[in-house]
């Protein structure tokens, strides 16, 4: 099946400790961090898009928007959905939603491009070569 708008995906997680925003490890209830819903967020959308991919394709995250709506305590499971939007040549874009197990917690949208892995390589190093004279 090729990549398409319509197509979905979803995962579920527990939060766990090492979720919660350290800095606040110390009160009472400790909460699902945002930048652990962002990894989930591209997590969840790179198993959406990684199936339908060709051999030696892979995606990169470009823009996340995400709205954090509401606090998950430690222990609460958390529902991450996508859904594939829009197809641009090597473009996806992303709805997202966020649940845990009694409301919406965060929803907005994600995009990801579409990457050789080998042609991703020698511009790399190159930008590796250069940083390595500059700093000489």
């Amino acid at each position: 099946m090729p990549l398409a708008p319509g197509l979905k995906h979803s995962q579920t997680v527990m939060v766990t400790e090492d979720m919660t925003p350290s800095h606040l490890r110390g009160d009472a209830i400790r909460v699902f961090a945002t930048p652990e819903m962002v990894r989930l967020v591209e997590q969840t959308a790179i198993q959406c898009a990684q199936p339908h991919l060709a051999e030696g394709q892979t995606t990169v995250g470009t823009v996340v928007h995400l709205k954090h709506l509401a606090a998950t305590p430690e222990g609460m499971r958390v529902t991450i959905t996508v859904e594939l939007t829009e197809v641009d040549r090597r473009r996806l874009g992303f709805t997202v939603e966020v649940h845990d197990e009694m409301e919406k917690v965060g929803e907005g949208t994600h995009e990801r491009f579409v990457i050789d892995r080998a042609a991703r390589v020698p511009r790399l190093q190159q930008k590796i070569d250069a940083w390595k004279t500059k700093r000489s």
